[in-house]
């Protein structure tokens, strides 16, 4: 791979472009001999007998190899066809290789080029007549003129007093400037550069008026200055003035350092002025006044202080109209500061991307050697997508053995590269405030996956204010918050957090601030080596390999603050430890009560899972600090402790504490209590009156209570409630109350199952009252309104009938999630209509539903599999946002009316196992959903055993090759793809992420799209997936050798594959029968093999027919070897909500 720096292979200097019956013997020639004496390597045509209509391939190359091409515009310029085709390719030029363009108006006004007036009338007047048939070549040349004339260039009139020697001397500095203007350096291996710096132009909008600055957001080594640097090279000769200002941050920690970074810029847009300013304010006065009439690109490079920016760019009105600002920076809080358009945040690197990185600097190939791939895997695993750790890494491994590879990665899992160390220390280095350095430490090497507000509260019971903290962080690009609020960082900063503490004392562990590893912990307890520098400790014991150690062991650790001791046991007096704990997390607490001489006084939290508690305190405890306490799982405890001592509790965790029956009643005087989660409490049967009084408990989770029976009255009273989960409880009736509930928003009562009038308790009481029938019970009210905050409302298998479900149900105005699953109505009731900001709603194995009533408009998904009963659906032409359907196994389902008008908004469409749809439906659909173009990989499944006729490209098994056909004035949009599959297992779902795959072997390129996991149900029926793949995620182009390939997965046959491209949301049918001289030659047998091997990918042999195989030779002939690809896998995955 070549190095980047973005710079073109110039041939010339300078191109110029005349009339030369104006100007070749005066001006032209003038300038042509000033450009030379300076040294400037100059194109000029000297043919004054030009012949024909087309340029010469001379010109043609002469044209785009110059780096500047200077057009002197004359007043019979526009009369030559000649100077007009050269302006036209010039203009071309401009576009596609960034030519800089100079136009020089002699002795003609700009406005007459622009406009087409004067002698340029004139002029395209005979134009339009001689190519009356041909009018769109006029027509491109009118726009070539317009281009170039709102170029900035020279106005001989108005430059120089008119004076043709001043004139031409200042051209010729000014090209000398321009030529003196080098690209910047980039990258030696710009691996995935250009989509990033795509994504970044996508918010620079080049070519606007308005002035825009945007931001690079991330942390440090994750290229940030590398993609500033390619925007920089890809778009400076657009503009003006152009600087770049590196490492704005350091330079301006020096002696006038600040002033200097004002002096370049102004000195690189202004140039030959010699401006200086000598302070700060003078700099800000002298930039806003000079640059502000200025078109002109300025990178910020590094910042790291607000004052920076306010010195360089505080406003967008110091910069002219169309002016475009970048910022690079590790702390998002600047930007917001300056209010900038837009920011980018800075993307890891994916596998793929890193293999090929390392591999550059590792091994100086695109992909590893055999022998080393596993240790490559485990470098890119360890180095986390960040560009700076593959570049040191890769170039510290190069042409070591494996024996020193293996070496290193042991020293790695402890000690940080020195390097890499040393670059993301900045940021650490940055903060300055040391409680957030402190905050850092502790997350880094302990906290790490804890949910941020329990870890709020811990710190701030440190006195580390943790809130302000843990967003400082966040915005310098150390910490983030991940699905679920849980804490998050790159493994190098953490490794680099604990690197801070541990090369303070290297060799004396107990002199550690902070103990993360399990040997030093283990021996310093056991050693009794603990100092009083030790401030947190973490030892996590495997469950059944419980260590023993003396509480002695902590008698010189009294600064200790943070205690992890899980499946642990100490033996002694627990008067030795610290009375400065404020976190105790202690997994499998052998005892069966806390000791008595064991202070928590300061504690916040306490975890306690798994322990043998029978009861918590023999003597009750006063812990006013305690916030926080988690007996879950805890199988011996029988009865929660007396509440009372704990007067500032807010969440009290006992999940699965399967022995539980008792809650105390002074549960109620919790006033600071916002969550009870009592899931799994198998032997509680109801909770104390009092707990009812809680104000402010905002969740209360009690699914998996199956004795729990009973809800009282008062739970309407528990005004702050948000969230109230019970499933598979013994529920048989919620509480009229439940409706007084304004902020409830999550209610799920699954599995609470109503008896049926065929249920043995009815059939007894018919028997000793004949004539009469138990009042039926229904698990919800008969009317639910009040409860208008409630967004998600599950009741699956509920034995729900027809009559169970509230009349009134359209009353939940807010309601987004319906899920009634596994119910035995028939029909729903028509107020469902009403609930117009519904977005999901299922209603899988509904067995005995048979229709639905109309829907809201508001819905984007609906879930319906095995609904064995229905026979029809509403009309759906309405739902315009609607993304999913899943209707498996409907099988009296005959068609789907208004269904075709939704296509464009639809991401997956099931429809496998509905049988009964009709041939004709099924057409159409397939054909409205290719042609809708936004289905994209999801795709459509249904019923069918051959692709349809209208697909151009065809073949058996799960890939095929092609060329990309190309029409004239069509746009190339994506592709279709259609896959007949199908299994010799019924019915089973498939958790396998389908992907499709595309083989660009023109570009040599691999790119592999995943979307997050689909349900492919599989059967031995035969089925159709059809989808589509766009042509800016694939990078295709009319023209492209590929090869496509489908994977559903183990236990999937895919058995025929078809393609069919898109043009301007349109099917075209080519001849697919392929030529013999579209064979793709390959090379370098062995690697290819081995490439193939480590992306898993097994290519088809060729594009040739299968019957030419044999006598043309395959891609593995010595004559015919593929060539070396890169790889870019695109993955899209779905994190586990577990």
């Amino acid at each position: 791979m070549a190095s980047s720096s973005s710079r073109h292979n110039w041939n010339f200097d300078v191109f110029l472009s005349f009339r030369g019956a104006d100007t070749r013997k005066n001006f032209t020639d003038h300038l042509y001999f000033a450009l030379r004496d300076a040294g400037i390597n100059t194109f000029k045509d000297d043919n004054e007998l030009r012949r024909g209509e087309d340029l010469t391939s001379e010109l043609l190359q002469a044209i785009q190899g110059s780096r500047i091409s200077v057009v002197v515009f004359s007043r019979t310029y526009a009369a030559s066809r000649w100077c007009l085709e050269e302006l036209v390719k010039i203009m071309e030029c401009r576009r596609t290789v960034r030519q800089l363009v100079l136009p020089i108006f002699y002795d003609v006004d700009a406005s007459d080029v622009r406009h087409q007036t004067g002698s340029f009338a004139e002029a395209f007047a005979k134009h339009e007549k001689r190519y009356l048939s041909d009018i769109d070549k006029v027509l491109k040349w009118r726009k070539a003129l317009i281009e170039a004339a709102n170029l900035s260039g020279w106005d001989l009139r108005n430059t120089a007093d008119g004076h043709e020697a001043k004139f031409i001397r200042k051209i010729v500095a000014e090209i000398s400037r321009e030529l003196n203007s080098t690209y910047l350096f980039v990258a030696l291996y710009p691996v995935g550069l250009d989509s990033r710096v795509q994504d970044v132009t996508s918010l620079l909008c080049v070519g606007g008026d308005d002035v825009r600055m945007v931001g690079i957001w991330g942390m440090s080594g994750m290229g940030k200055t590398t993609i500033a640097k390619a925007i920089y090279n890809k778009f400076y000769h657009s503009f003006e003035g152009k600087s770049f200002l590196a490492n704005v941050g350091v330079t301006s920690e020096q002696p006038d350092g600040l002033v200097r970074v004002q002096n370049q810029l102004l000195s690189d847009i202004l140039k030959a002025s010699k401006v200086r300013v000598c302070n700060g304010d003078e700099g800000i006065t002298v930039i806003q006044e000079r640059l502000c009439g200025r078109r002109v690109l300025v990178i910020i490079d590094g910042v790291d202080q607000l004052e920076q920016l306010n010195a360089l760019a505080r406003s967008r009105n110091w910069f002219g109209s169309g002016s475009r600002i970048i910022i690079t920076t590790r702390d998002e809080h600047l930007l917001k500061g300056i209010g900038v358009d837009g920011v980018y945040t800075a993307k890891e690197m994916n596998v793929s991307e890193s293999l090929e990185l390392f591999s550059w600097h590792a091994f100086r190939n695109s992909y590893p050697t055999e022998n080393f791939m596993g240790l490559s895997r485990s470098v890119v695993a360890y180095s986390g997508g960040l560009p700076i750790a593959l570049e040191v890494l890769g170039s510290f491994l190069f042409s070591r053995s494996m024996l020193e590879w293996e070496s290193a990665l042991e020293k790695l899992k402890r000690i940080p590269h020195d390097q890499i160390q040393k670059k993301l220390r900045i940021s650490f280095d940055a903060l300055g405030d040391n409680t957030v350095k402190d905050i850092f430490l502790d997350i880094s090497c302990f906290f790490i996956g804890m949910d941020k507000e329990n870890v709020v509260q811990i710190l701030d019971g440190c006195g580390l204010f943790a809130k302000i903290g843990i967003s400082v962080l966040i915005q310098r690009c150390l910490l983030t918050v991940g699905q679920r609020n849980k804490l998050s960082m790159h493994d190098l900063l953490r490794d680099m957090g604990r690197e801070i503490v541990r090369e303070k004392c290297p060799n004396e562990p107990g002199r550690w601030s902070r103990l993360w590893l399990h040997e030093e912990a283990s021996n310093i307890l056991r050693k009794h080596e603990g100092t009083e520098a030790v401030e947190g400790l973490t030892l996590k014991s495997p469950r059944l390999s419980r260590v023993n150690f003396s509480t002695k062991a902590f008698v010189m650790m009294q600064r200790l603050r943070l205690l992890q001791l899980d499946h642990a046991q100490l033996t002694g007096d627990y008067e030795y430890l610290s009375k400065e704990l404020r976190w105790l997390s202690w997994h499998g607490l052998p005892l069966k009560f806390m000791p008595k001489t064991f202070y928590l006084g300061h504690l916040v939290a306490m975890d306690l899972r798994y322990s043998s508690l029978r009861q918590v305190w023999k003597d009750p405890k006063v812990l006013e600090k305690l916030k926080i306490l988690n007996l879950g799982h805890s199988h011996y405890l029988t009865k929660t402790p007396e509440f009372s001592s704990l007067p500032n509790l807010e969440k009290l965790i006992l999940k699965d504490c399967t022995s539980l029956y008792e809650v105390h009643q002074s549960i109620g005087d919790l006033n600071n209590l916002v969550l009870a989660n009592l899931k799994d409490c198998k032997s509680l049967r109801s909770l104390p009156r009092s707990f009812y009084k809680l104000k402010y408990l905002q969740t209360l989770i009690l699914s998996g209570c199956s004795r729990f029976d009973a809800l009282a009255d008062d739970l309407g009273s528990m005004e702050s409630l948000t969230t109230f989960l019970a499933d598979n409880t013994a529920i048989r009736q919620v509480p009229v109350s439940i409706v007084h509930l304004r902020n409830l928003k999550h209610l799920s009562l699954c599995g609470c199952k109503v008896s049926t009038s065929k249920s043995l308790p009815s059939l007894f009481w018919s028997w000793i009252s004949p004539g009469r029938s138990p009042k039926s019970v229904n698990l919800l009210p008969a009317s639910l309104q009040g409860l208008n905050s409630l967004k998600t409302l599950s009741l699956r298998y509920c034995n729900l009938s027809d009559d169970a479900i509230p009349k009134d149900l359209g009353s939940l105005s807010s309601l987004q999630t319906l899920e009634l699953d596994g119910n035995s109505f028939s029909n729903l009731p028509s107020t469902l209509g009403g609930l117009l900001k519904l977005q999901s709603l299922s209603l899988n194995y509904c067995t005995n539903l048979q229709s639905l009533p109309n829907l809201p408009t508001s819905l984007k998904q609906i879930y319906a599999m095995n609904c064995t009963a229905m026979e029809s659906m509403p009309n759906l032409s309405k739902i315009s946002n609607m993304e999913a359907l899943h209707l498996t196994n409907c099988h009296k389902l005959v068609e789907i009316p208004g269904l075709d008008k939704l296509l464009k908004s639809f991401r997956v469409i099931h429809l496998e196992g509905c049988n009964n749809v009709t041939s004709t439906f099924k057409e159409s659909l397939l054909q409205e959903w290719a042609m809708s173009g936004f289905g994209g990989i999801f795709g459509m499944f249904l019923p069918g055993n051959d692709i349809p006729d209208w697909f151009t490209f065809k073949d058996e098994g799960s890939s095929i090759c092609f060329e990309v056909p190309s029409i004239t004035d069509k746009n190339l949009e994506g592709l279709a793809i259609c896959v007949v599959y199908s299994s010799c297992i019924d019915q089973i779902v498939s958790q396998e992420l389908t992907s499709i795959t595309v083989i660009n072997y023109t570009k040599n390129i691999i790119q592999t799209s995943r979307p997050a996991t689909i349900d492919v149900v599989i059967s031995d029926e035969d089925h159709l997936w059809q989808g589509n793949v766009s042509k800016r995620k694939f990078n295709l182009e009319e023209g492209d050798q590929v090869e496509l390939i489908a994977d559903f997965g183990s236990g999937i046959d895919v058995k025929k594959i078809g393609v069919s491209p898109l043009y301007d949301g349109k099917i075209i049918h080519f001849d697919s029968t392929p030529n013999e001289e579209d064979s793709i030659v390959a090379d370098d047998d062995h690697h290819e093999n081995a490439f193939y091997d480590h992306v898993g990918i097994k290519p088809k042999r060729g594009f040739q027919d299968d019957t030419a195989e044999s006598s043309q030779g395959g891609w593995f002939d010595e004559d015919r070897q593929p060539k070396r690809l890169k790889c870019e896998h695109d993955a899209e995955m779905r994190t586990d909500d577990e």
